[in-house]
């Protein structure tokens, strides 16, 4: 079984909903899963985002359901993974270390950028074609500001907050974040003040953070090991071949590694970043080619060439053939 279709869910979160007076079991009802999964400690991606979207559904707005959450989830309920960042030194250590743990909860990826007088963190879906629920969405990215407020015991601001889906009553998320919020954007994305970074966590706890870092790293260089890199890379180039040539670097920075780490772990496994593009196109080009309603320019486009002639002289390098006359030959031997 794959790590990103075992995903650890916080028992914690029971705990809040209970608080808040909802009921659990109306919440796994509502997403249509057996009772007995408010005991597991572990789900796949389609019950983990089932659960998310049974609690947005039961709330009457969205921005209130991930205020109230956020609110109530205190930190001795923290799994280990978000202890080890609560517990860090600074904001900047805490955030570097929720992005590197989440990678052992897929499919949530976090994305770090600092330019300039900012600081960006994305929230990145792996491994799955289903979007996450915006209620999760708005949870991610609260707890993030959440986490540093805590730490730090001052009420942090946002720079800025972008959704890509409706929120709810903006207002409420606004006076929560202490900055305007965008909805309808092409992302999900916090961005604080980078100054912010550098201030240091009132609930520092060096003994403990030396207890759980080794722990936490040991499992996550596990779980990598278990995973084809290969396999994830043809995953994040499947989808995004259409319109362009995905290189390293995009697909690097999709998977939370740098380019020569996802290099290394390519040759690892015996392959390199070059072959596996060519196989996902030829592999697509095939299939897309099957397809009689689509015309040459629409397959060559779908699988990241710009222009007709490119395509033609790979497909021939492939098949020693046009793709207009391997279709046809396909096409006549499935009448």
């Amino acid at each position: 079984m794959t790590s990103y279709s075992r995903i650890k869910f916080p028992i914690g979160f029971w705990t809040g909903l209970g608080q808040l007076g909802v009921a659990p079991h109306e919440v796994v009802r509502k997403a249509g899963l057996p009772l007995t999964i408010i005991n597991e400690t572990v789900v796949n991606a389609s019950q983990y985002f089932s659960i998310w979207q049974a609690y947005s559904d039961l709330m009457d707005d969205i921005a209130k359901g991930i205020i109230k959450l956020v609110n109530v989830f205190e930190t001795v309920q923290y799994p280990p993974t978000v202890l080890a960042a609560y517990h860090a030194r600074d904001y900047r250590d805490a955030l570097t270390r929720m992005a590197r743990y989440k990678q052992m909860c897929p499919p949530e990826n976090l994305l770090i950028t600092e330019e300039d007088d900012h600081c960006s963190i994305e929230l990145k879906w792996l491994y799955t074609d289903q979007p996450g629920p915006s209620m999760l969405i708005g949870i991610t990215l609260a707890f993030l500001l959440e986490l540093g407020r805590r730490g730090t015991g001052k009420l942090l601001t946002a720079k800025s907050v972008e959704f890509s889906h409706s929120m709810g009553d903006v207002e409420l998320l606004e006076n929560y974040f202490g900055c305007r919020i965008k909805t309808g954007g092409n992302c999900n994305k916090l961005t604080l003040h980078r100054s912010d970074l550098d201030s240091p966590f009132v609930s520092y706890n060096k003994e403990l953070v030396e207890i759980l870092d080794p722990v936490l790293d040991q499992s996550l260089d596990e779980q990598e090991r278990s995973n084809s890199i290969t396999e994830m890379v043809k995953w994040v180039l499947e989808r995004s071949l259409t319109g362009g040539r995905p290189d390293i670097q995009t697909v690097a920075g999709e998977l939370g590694m740098s380019n020569r780490t996802l290099q290394r772990r390519l040759t690892d496994e015996g392959t390199s970043f070059k072959p596996l593009l060519t196989q996902i196109r030829h592999e697509r080009a095939r299939e897309y080619l099957a397809d009689p309603s689509l015309d040459i320019s629409e397959v060559a486009f779908l699988i990241g060439y710009e222009d007709q002639n490119s395509f033609y002289r790979a497909f021939r390098h492939w098949e020693d053939d046009t793709p207009s006359n391997w279709r046809t030959e396909q096409l006549g031997k499935t009448q």
